[in-house]
C-alpha cells in the first residue's frame, strides 16, 4: 500500500493499514509518501509523527520516503490523502507511476473549486479507471482519536461490493471497525458538506451561543445535505449512517475538528484570510463551501445555511447578519425533503 500524504490523517491511515496487517498476519507493507524530507526521516527514525500525532508509535511495518514515485513503485492500493484542490495537478503528475489494475482509496472530503466535481470523479477524470476500482473511505475520522486507537466504525464505499469488501478486510484493526456501502455519491458529499456545516456550528462557538442553536444548526444541516444527496443521486439510508449523521455529529461537536475550529475563529470577527493564516492545517470546509453551494443552485437545492457560511466567508454578510437571515425565512415543514429549502 502507498499512502500519498503524511498529514495527520493520511498517517493515521497508514498506521491503521500497519494494524490490520498485524491483526490479521498479514506480511503487506505500507510506503508513507511526506512532501517533506525531514518528515519521512522521523517517521523512518523514530517510527513518530510528532507534526501532526504527537508522541503516538508508528508500526515498523511503515516506511516513509519523499519521493513520491518510491512510494507508489509496485503498489496496488494507492491511498490519497492530499489537500482536494490539489489533487488533480497531483494525479496528472503520477498517473503513469501507479500500477495498471490498482485500487485508489480516496480519504478527501471535498469538491474541487471551478468543476465542482467530488475527488472519485476527478480520480477517475484523470486516472482514466473505472469507478471499481475507487473507493472512498469516510465516517466520523478524527485523526486523533482514531491514532490513539479510540474505537472507531467508518464506511468503505464502491460501485464495486467485491472491492469494498477487500479493503474494508485490509483495514480492519482492533480499534477501527469498517462497514461497506455502494453509495459512493451519499457517502462522498456527507462528507463534504459536514464541513461547511461545521463551519457554522463554530461560528455559533464563536459567538458564545449554546448547545441549542448548535443542535439546531446540526439537525438543519443534516437536511441539507440530505437533500443534495439525493438530487445527485444518493440514498437516504446513507445520511442517516455513518458518512452522514455520524460523520456530521463527530466534526461539528469535537474541539479536534479543524472546520469547527476555523467557525470558531469566524465567529471571533476574524476575516476568511485571517483564519486561513491563523490554521496549521487545511479546513476544507472554507475551500469548498463555494463548490458546495454552486452544486447545489446547479441542482436546484435550496441550501440556506451553506449559503450563509458563503456569504461570510466572502465578507458580503456579516456573522450578525448570518443569524437574522437564517431565522427569518419562511415557515415550512420539518418534514420535507424535497429539492426547495424547508
Amino acid at each position: 500500500m502507498a499512502v500519498v500524504g503524511a498529514g495527520s490523517w493520511g498517517t493515521t491511515f497508514a498506521k491503521v493499514a500497519a494494524d490490520a496487517a498485524e491483526r490479521n498476519a498479514d506480511d503487506g507493507t505500507i510506503c508513507l509518501w511526506a512532501r517533506r524530507e525531514a518528515v519521512a526521516a522521523e517517521i523512518n527514525d523514530s517510527h513518530t509523527n510528532s507534526q501532526y500525532l504527537d508522541k503516538i508509535r508508528l508500526s515498523q511495518r511503515i516506511s516513509a520516503t519523499s519521493d513520491l514515485r518510491e512510494a507508489l513503485s509496485d503498489a496496488n492500493v494507492v491511498v490519497l490523502a492530499v489537500p482536494a484542490q490539489t489533487l488533480r495537478a497531483q494525479l496528472h503528475e503520477i498517473r503513469d507511476d501507479i500500477a495498471p489494475g490498482a485500487v485508489v482509496i480516496s480519504l478527501m472530503k471535498g469538491l474541487e473549486r471551478g468543476s465542482d466535481a467530488r475527488m472519485s470523479e476527478v480520480i477517475g477524470d484523470e486516472l482514466g479507471i473505472e469507478p471499481a476500482q475507487i473507493v472512498v473511505v469516510s465516517g466520523p475520522n478524527l485523526a486523533m482519536e482514531i491514532a490513539r486507537e479510540e474505537p472507531t466504525a467508518s464506511v468503505v464505499a464502491c460501485a464495486d461490493e467485491e472491492v469494498a469488501t477487500r479493503i474494508a478486510t485490509l483495514i480492519s484493526a482492533p480499534y477501527f471497525r469498517p462497514y461497506t456501502n455502494a453509495d459512493v455519491v451519499g457517502v462522498e458529499i456527507g462528507g463534504i458538506v459536514k464541513n461547511v456545516i461545521a463551519l457554522a456550528v463554530g461560528i455559533c462557538d464563536g459567538l458564545g451561543m449554546g448547545d441549542n442553536t448548535k443542535a439546531s444548526v446540526i439537525t438543519r444541516g443534516l437536511a441539507e445535505t440530505t437533500r443534495l444527496a439525493i438530487a445527485l443521486g444518493g440514498q437516504l439510508e446513507t445520511m442517516a449512517g455513518l458518512a452522514g449523521l455520524g460523520d456530521l455529529v463527530a466534526t461539528c461537536s469535537s474541539p479536534l475538528s479543524r472546520n469547527r475550529t476555523a467557525g470558531r475563529l469566524l465567529g471571533e470577527n476574524l476575516s476568511a484570510t485571517e483564519v486561513g493564516e491563523a490554521m496549521t492545517q487545511t479546513a476544507e470546509g472554507m475551500k469548498s463551501a463555494h463548490a458546495v453551494l454552486d452544486l447545489a443552485r446547479r441542482n436546484d437545492v435550496e441550501m440556506p445555511i451553506a449559503e450563509a457560511v458563503v456569504g461570510v466567508l466572502d465578507g458580503r454578510l456579516t456573522i450578525e447578519g448570518m443569524a437574522r437571515q437564517l431565522l427569518g425565512r419562511d415557515l415550512k415543514s420539518e418534514t420535507n425533503i424535497s429539492r426547495e429549502s424547508d
